[in-house]
């Protein structure tokens, strides 16, 4: 690689970083001054979150309730197959 190509090369990557790297390290600056500490949250976001926590933990507890149904529900259809006997559907078709 010549110079003819390595110095637009290097241009283009300068630029790309400049342009990624300006707002980056604006934003970085702002906080900076603001003083904000990024690990700390507000009560009231620790609050909504654990709501939220208890929110997706009751909604997993019935998912599994109805999954468990679910299961329930194929192993005796499977069984009631496997006996011999006929599913609803087909004596009422007349399969």
């Amino acid at each position: 690689m010549g110079p003819d190509v390595l110095v637009p090369l290097s241009f283009f990557a300068m630029v790309a970083v400049i342009c990624v790297g300006l707002p980056l390290a604006r934003a970085h600056a702002k906080r900076m001054e603001r003083g904000i500490d990024p690990k700390v949250l507000p009560n009231d976001l620790t609050d909504r979150l654990t709501r939220m926590e208890q929110a997706i933990d009751s909604m997993a507890v019935e998912i599994e309730r109805i999954s468990e149904g679910q299961r329930f529900t194929t192993k005796l259809l499977s069984e009631r197959n496997q006996n011999g006997h006929a599913l609803p559907m087909e004596t009422e078709r007349g399969v």
